[in-house]
């Protein structure tokens, strides 16, 4: 089961590991990360 987090800041979230990626989709943001799919959030 995956851990998703819905924030307040994502910048926050994204420093957290450095292979963090901020994607849009569907006007939304989401933090992704390929290596620990346990750092994942969303915005919006």
């Amino acid at each position: 089961m995956g851990v998703m987090k819905v924030a307040n800041s994502v910048k926050t979230l994204r420093s957290r590991h450095r292979a963090c990626k901020l994607v849009r989709r569907k006007g939304r943001l989401y933090v992704i990360n390929k290596q620990i799919p346990k750092f994942k959030a969303r915005q919006g």
